[in-house]
Parts: structure tokens; C-alpha cells; sequence
């Protein structure tokens, strides 16, 4: 089955939830959740939670554990994926991916080095399937979460739903 199959067949609407990591941010000026979940109900999706959690290990686990056993198909987190000492995001979400999508990454950081030049290497997103869900780990850059979704995520959402729900 082609590019094109695959997408024909895959669902229309997927359901996401959307976590931001800040210990700056709150409720009134997430501006990178609020363009987050913007973009995905502009693209058809539902958010089924949005939550914003202090870049707190433990804390950000139990937010992350409860997103993963809710109603989501997806999970979007932003923040914490570069190399400051509070930046834990990789090492909270890497020993929950089953599967990992190291292409994800890669594709962000290429995508992200023509927009940004060098500084585009100190982005630690990543991507993978963790307890059958999607789950992706982006910057806290409103601008590199714009990215990430329209350039990466948006375009393959359905298709990567689909795919995990083959038997």
C-alpha cells in the first residue's frame, strides 16, 4: 500500500492531549499550548485534557502517566527538551516508549537548523509509543511547536494512529 492509501485509510480525527512543562508559564499565558491546541482542532482533531505542569520529575510523570491512560490517542508535551539542569523531558519519557521514532528527531532538528542555524542541536524533542499511544516531546518555542506540528506531526497524525492500531 502507497503514501497515498495509507492516508485514505487512516482516521480523519484523532484524539490528543496536550501537556505543557513550564515552571514560568501558567493557564493564562501558555502561549505555546493555546497554538498547539489551535493547530490541531484547526487540522480536525479533538484535545481531550490540556494540563500544565512545573518541570518537576515526579511531577511531570503522574501528569504524563494519567494522560497516557486517558481517553488520548496522542500526547503532545512541550518544554524541557533542551539542556538546562531543569530540562528532564527525554529522561522522563524514554523509559516509556515501547517503540521510539528516532526519524522524528531528526526530521525536527533538520527542519529546525534552516530556520534556526546551529542552535538547532540543542533540541532533545523526540517521539515514540508509549503504553500504545503517540507521544511526542517538543521545545517550549511556540515557534518550534508550530513547526513540529505543521510540518511534522500534522501531516502524519492519522496515518501513525492508523498504524498502530493494526493488529
Amino acid at each position: 500500500m502507497g503514501q497515498h492509501e495509507h492516508h485514505a485509510v487512516a482516521p480523519r480525527t484523532v484524539t490528543v492531549a496536550v501537556v505543557t512543562l513550564s515552571d514560568s508559564r501558567s493557564p493564562a499565558n501558555d502561549r505555546t499550548g493555546d497554538t498547539i491546541v489551535a493547530l490541531l482542532e484547526a487540522a480536525g482533531h479533538s484535545v481531550a485534557g490540556r494540563e500544565l505542569v512545573r518541570e518537576d520529575p515526579p511531577a511531570i510523570r503522574a501528569v504524563l502517566e494519567a494522560a497516557l491512560a486517558g481517553p488520548a490517542q496522542a500526547v503532545i508535551l512541550n518544554g524541557g527538551t533542551g539542556i538546562a539542569p531543569r530540562d528532564s523531558t527525554p529522561e522522563i519519557v524514554t523509559p516509556l516508549l515501547e517503540r521510539e521514532l528516532p526519524g522524528f528527531g531528526e526530521l525536527f532538528r533538520q527542519l529546525s537548523f534552516q530556520e534556526i542555524g546551529a542552535a538547532a542541536m540543542l533540541s532533545r524533542a523526540l517521539a515514540g509509543v508509549a503504553h500504545g499511544k503517540l507521544l511526542f516531546a517538543l521545545p517550549g518555542s511556540e515557534t518550534a511547536c508550530r513547526l513540529a506540528l505543521e510540518q511534522l506531526i500534522l501531516p502524519e497524525l492519522g496515518h501513525l494512529v492508523g498504524e498502530l492500531r493494526k493488529g
